[in-house]
């Protein structure tokens, strides 16, 4: 039987041109919510004092933080670092307004979050990684924390990059360095960055440490919008050049590519020394509506009901979408070869789900070959099979959580 969730968009962050709105942390926590009736884990904000003097500072200028649950038993010296998504900003107008949220300043942070998915404590939800120690670095820069600039008329501090180096450094302080075995993760822009910063975090560990990575829908693809166009190239094109993140793009990709270009997961992936587990919709909704079918490419809203419901997609949409499936196979294809890797990558209409419960572990989530999200990553992390599951086209599965959105766009 199929699941749809409903949301409406009426969300607090905007993304490329102003008026579309989407925020992928405001849609998640819609979701999020233990199924047992057990209270909820609400884990407490930490500023890492020590990151001013670095320079290390969200787009306002303060200090960034984040979320940490401790591990026990069996999982006390093991790892999971989660680094939290929710879009870029690619030019002043966008970072000045992302400065004045809780994805550009910590003042405007929630002082809780809920830890649930690959980050709840319960054993029913999360049977691999329960017990260990789970963080959530808090996302502030804008650019998947990669940047490194400033601008000074408009206050605005790209530091993305030193967010990263200050945050790992304080957890390292706080007994990472102790870890036998780490886990680097992320949704949406922090899947991204997980892609982006995956041998970094190993080069942290001793050689004898386990250490991997897992992106969730953190594929975006350079691809042609509905109307031949290329709008995710070209908001990329902007953080990459506003926020300096060219700096600290992998040089095993900008030696033969464009900056813009590796900014896109797709030109580095085949690249990455540290074993890698992709999970991703092939009918990702964000890449749907502000990187397919947005309204600079559609503006007779001629996609509009497909866009909020899978279901009024007419043949020719959903023509045009199977070749965004096609390509996102094709792009993982190489990546896929390496036994040291995983992927897990279904039909759904959806948008990150190793941080939701109802995707990540429950009775009814996602599966390919009668196996869920949770079961996959953990049979891969801990050597137990290699994993490289690969649905069939839409609308061949009936396990999906389709993202059904309701309410003004």
């Amino acid at each position: 039987m199929r699941v749809f969730w409903f949301a409406g968009l009426l969300f607090l962050a905007r993304w490329v041109h102003g008026n579309e709105y989407w925020n992928a942390t405001e849609l998640e926590a819609a979701y999020y919510g233990a199924g047992d009736g057990s209270p909820p884990l609400l884990v407490g904000l930490t500023l890492i004092q020590s990151a001013a003097a670095k320079g290390a500072v969200c787009l306002d200028g303060s200090l960034p933080g984040y979320h940490l649950h401790r591990g026990y038993g069996s999982g006390a010296n093991s790892w999971v670092v989660n680094l939290e998504g929710g879009g870029w900003c690619n030019d002043i107008k966008s970072c000045v307004y992302r400065k004045r949220s809780h994805h550009g300043s910590s003042y405007f942070m929630e002082k809780q979050l809920q830890f649930t998915g690959i980050l709840s404590d319960k054993p029913d939800e999360n049977p691999d990684f329960y017990n260990w120690n789970r963080v959530k670095i808090r996302y502030c820069d804008g650019a998947s924390f990669l940047g490194e600039g400033y601008n000074k008329a408009a206050g605005l501090y790209f530091r993305g990059q030193r967010i990263w180096l200050a945050a790992m450094e304080e957890l390292m302080s706080n007994g990472m360095h102790y870890a036998n075995q780490a886990l680097l993760s992320g949704c949406s822009a922090g899947g991204l960055a997980t892609i982006q910063h995956c041998d970094e975090f190993r080069a942290l560990f001793p050689r004898n440490t386990k250490v991997k990575c897992l992106a969730d829908a953190g594929m975006f693809l350079d691809v042609v919008d509905v109307a031949g166009g290329h709008t995710m190239r070209s908001f990329f094109g902007g953080v990459v050049s506003l926020q300096g993140a060219w700096r600290n793009l992998p040089r095993t990709c900008t030696s033969r590519m464009d900056a813009t270009s590796c900014f896109f997961p797709q030109n580095v992936i085949d690249n990455i020394r540290t074993p890698l587990f992709l999970v991703n919709t092939a009918y990702d909704v964000w890449q749907l509506q502000q990187s397919l079918a947005p309204k600079t490419a559609d503006p007779h809203d001629n996609w509009g009901g497909c866009k909020m419901n899978h279901a009024n997609c007419n043949g020719y949409q959903l023509q045009f979408l199977l070749g965004f499936r096609n390509q996102m196979l094709s792009a993982v294809r190489g990546f896929s070869m390496s036994r040291k890797n995983g992927l897990f990558i279904n039909s759904c209409f959806a948008h990150c789900q190793s941080e939701r419960q109802d995707t990540w572990y429950a009775n009814n989530s996602p599966q390919l070959g009668y196996k869920r999200i949770a079961t996959d990553v953990g049979d891969w992390f801990f050597d137990r099979s290699k994993v490289n599951a690969v649905d069939c086209a839409y609308p061949c599965d009936n396990t999906c959580h389709h993202i059904v959105f309701r309410g003004r766009q």
